[in-house]
């Protein structure tokens, strides 16, 4: 016999559940949001709670009954942050390009990110910021730096990628310089720079990414719409 539709294991009962997740989803993301502006803006150390509280519109009572402290709120800032770089590297391998201009896709979807996305700009400045968090966060870049050595090994195989330093130590070399980079633009600009700075690192470091048979989607729209030059501060366009 099926339970009458008032009853507490009926379809309203489930929907209302349903609901006060889905409310729940709705705020914890909301917090997340904020958290992320305010460590990007502020720095984890001149945060507080109440801090993130305003910014979420919501009450202090709130945020600790889903983040139970500062430290659990960095540590899901950084995983979000985490999270993202391998959503970008699936979303450039499938566009299946050439290796070497698969590597320069990655590099600048990545910087697009650090420059528009508040939850990006606080997972960089937390990694920045690790020595003064009393908790461990996650690291986000190996797997970053294993892709994009695989992909120079393929060019390396392919004929297209002539150089004297190795794929792995030079993928380690080509991230550590892109994310000194990101930083550096930070610092000067609020990173409205970085595509232009993106560019030069991947030159300096990858030369052959400077031919145009290895120029990725990214800077190919770039040069259709602002010119030769179109990397610059101007040449911005969404990450997917």
């Amino acid at each position: 016999m099926k339970p009458p539709r008032n009853s507490p294991t009926g379809p309203t009962t489930t929907r209302t559940k349903e609901l006060k997740q889905e409310r729940a989803i709705r705020s914890r993301h909301n917090i997340l949001l904020a958290a992320g502006r305010a460590f990007a803006e502020r720095g984890y150390q001149a945060v507080t709670m109440h801090d993130v509280a305003e910014l979420s519109g919501m009450t202090k009572g709130a945020v600790y009954f889903h983040y139970t402290s500062k430290e659990s709120l960095a540590v899901a800032v950084s995983a979000e942050f985490a999270g993202r770089l391998p959503a970008l590297s699936d979303a450039v391998a499938q566009l299946a390009l050439p290796p070497v201009a698969s590597v320069t896709e990655l590099l600048l979807r990545t910087a697009a990110a650090l420059r528009d996305e508040p939850l990006m700009k606080a997972g960089a400045r937390l990694q920045i910021e690790r020595g003064l968090i009393d908790v461990e966060l996650p690291l986000p870049f190996e797997d970053y730096t294993a892709l994009i050595a695989a992909w120079l090994q393929g060019a390396l195989t392919a004929g297209d990628l002539e150089h004297s330093t190795p794929p792995e130590p030079l993928a380690r070399v080509l991230v550590s310089a892109f994310f000194g980079a990101q930083l550096l633009s930070w610092m000067a600009d609020d990173r409205t720079d970085i595509i232009e700075r993106t560019v030069e690192v991947l030159h300096a470091v990858v030369p052959c990414t400077r031919d145009p048979r290895h120029i990725s989607p990214y800077l190919r729209e770039a040069a259709t719409t602002r010119g030769p030059h179109g990397h610059g501060r101007t040449a911005a366009r969404a990450t997917p």
